[in-house]
């Protein structure tokens, strides 16, 4: 017999989730520490790392069954980041700190730690150690590395779509090889 659902899901072993999951954990110290309570801000923060990582998990769960709903909930996540992107932005922006450019001192390291394996294991002991400026630069840093995954990871989306279409088409192709297999 065919088997037409390919089993997916492994959304936590993907380097977009496991950054999607940082920025959530930096975002929340962030407004917990930087932001006054009561500010609206801070769940439109929270809500948008959340739906960042959500989405992506989400996604990657109907992708056995929906290449659509995988597709839109990848944009959805990318979308929620680039949202939580100028929230970040705003708050340098607003309060005349620097949003840290390619010639800041700082800029290639922090760029440099946000693309390598060792955050996975030390930026929550880091936290306590940033201020606010540069708390929010390594987040607006992890935010563009992981929409960049975003994007290349819609295309590939899209090109898998391309390749063996949606459900439909592929359950339709199944019951004909099954028929074919039974006529013979």
């Amino acid at each position: 017999m065919a088997d037409f659902l390919k089993l997916k899901g492994g959304y936590k072993s993907l380097i977009v989730y496991k950054k999607a999951e940082i920025i959530y954990d930096i975002t929340y110290y962030f407004t917990q520490h930087f932001l006054n309570k009561g500010d609206r801000t801070i769940d439109q923060m929270i809500q948008a790392a959340r739906s960042g990582k959500q989405n992506i998990a989400e996604g990657s769960a109907a992708s056995t069954t929906s290449t659509e709903t995988e597709i839109k909930l990848t944009n959805v996540a990318k979308a929620s980041l680039e949202e939580l992107l100028i929230d970040y932005e705003d708050y340098l922006r607003v309060r005349n700190k620097n949003q840290w450019q390619k010639d800041h001192p700082r800029y290639e390291k922090v760029r440099a730690f946000a693309a390598s394996d060792e955050i996975y294991n030390k930026y929550s002991s880091l936290l306590p150690l940033y201020n606010d400026e540069a708390l929010a630069n390594l987040c607006i840093t992890l935010i563009n590395q992981t929409t960049s995954l975003l994007k290349k990871l819609l295309k590939k989306q899209q090109e898998m779509f391309l390749k063996e279409g949606g459900i439909r088409e592929q359950m339709s192709v199944a019951r004909r090889k099954s028929r074919s297999q039974r006529e013979k």
